[in-house]
């Protein structure tokens, strides 16, 4: 295995998109938005992903095979600030690390914690070859420090291969501090809300197996009609199995993914089917990930499906989900490591993947 590093600054981005690297299929390139939010650029043969290296090494947006993977929203770009609301249109965003979800009545915490925007100290560019072949990578790391309070460093990354239209998220954060500390991570993946697109899972649909959130979040302004579709949901959530109904996605609609089964490789499966007949893909392991949680939303301002987000723990809020035991503990010094591949798959990649998903 062989591999090397590009060391970056913020003072090489500009409006201009400059190449900084290219060959054996893959391929790099540094600018800025007119917002000033830094990105690169990470191609392949098959397509392109649009990363922000210091703004929470979001993904911005993700594209293979001419078909956009991302969520739709009034953002045409992303912009800087710390809080999320105000640049919510990325494709992927890291959620977490000390604390995840909505804020509950008993919380402070920001909306899925202090990462999705963490303003990051350092990002890298990593190419190398393993024994799968040439890969491209882009890395980023902030160390996150409150006096009297916790300490960690996180490294979150992306990774590409020449010739694959899925890619890998990784994450990983250590504990820098002596005693332990909460850790709360769900890798938020929004994808493209698919009119007609049929949802595949390791599991059924039954409301034990797909079970919808009965908690209603406070970015949410709930009607009787809502109320009254979350109750129909909470008895009968089958009919989610077909995006045939924008309309019944708004407000949002949240559901908590149980029973799942992984196969012969140890990874969960879940897809997207396009009416096409390719397919958005997600997999991980349920070993690293016991929660999956589904989101779709469907109205004039965002069309986002991000139906399997893998998960430590549930999205009710630190106080609710320390009261269910979700809130992992990580001891002084110790690291914990996170990886999900996701992406794009063409009718034959994903009636194969179809086929993995069925046999589980």
């Amino acid at each position: 295995m062989t591999s090397w590093t590009i060391h970056l600054r913020p003072s090489q981005f500009t409006r201009d998109p400059i190449p900084v690297l290219e060959g054996d299929g893959l391929r790099a390139e540094l600018f800025t938005y007119d917002t000033g939010v830094q990105a690169v650029r990470l191609g392949n043969r098959r397509g392109e992903l649009v990363v922000l290296p210091y703004l929470g090494q979001m993904i911005w947006s993700a594209c293979f095979d001419g078909v956009n993977l991302a969520m739709r929203s009034p953002f045409q770009a992303p912009r800087q600030t710390a809080e999320l609301l105000r640049t919510y249109g990325c494709f992927l965003y890291h959620s977490g690390l000390l604390r995840n979800g909505n804020p509950g009545p008993r919380d402070s915490h920001a909306l899925h914690g202090e990462m999705p925007c963490a303003a990051m100290d350092s990002a890298s560019l990593g190419i190398g070859e393993d024994e799968r072949g040439a890969w491209l990578a882009l890395h980023g790391q902030v160390e996150y420090l409150v006096g009297f309070g916790d300490h960690y460093v996180a490294r979150p990354s992306v990774l590409i291969r020449p010739e694959c239209t899925q890619f890998e998220v990784r994450m990983e954060v250590r504990n820098l501090g002596r005693g332990p500390m909460d850790l709360m991570y769900m890798c938020h993946a929004n994808f493209a809300f698919v009119d007609g697109g049929r949802l595949v899972q390791p599991t059924g649909f039954s409301p034990r197996e797909t079970a919808v959130r009965s908690a209603i979040p406070a970015i949410v302004k709930p009607d009787e009609a809502y109320v009254r579709r979350l109750a129909d949901m909470a008895v009968d959530p089958s009919s989610t199995e077909w995006l045939n109904e924008p309309g019944r996605f708004d407000p949002e609609l949240v559901f908590y993914l149980r029973g799942l089964r992984q196969g012969g490789d140890g990874l969960v499966r879940h897809m997207l089917m396009r009416p096409a007949g390719d397919a958005f893909g997600i997999s991980y392991s349920s070993q690293v990930f016991p929660h999956t949680i589904r989101w779709i939303l469907h109205n004039d301002r965002a069309q986002v499906c991000g139906f399997a987000m893998p998960a430590t723990c549930e999205v009710e809020g630190f106080e609710a989900e320390r009261q269910k035991g979700h809130v992992h503990s990580l001891a002084g010094g110790e690291t914990a490591s996170f990886a999900v591949t996701m992406g794009y798959l063409d009718a034959t990649a994903a009636a194969e993947e179809e086929a993995r998903i069925r046999q589980a």
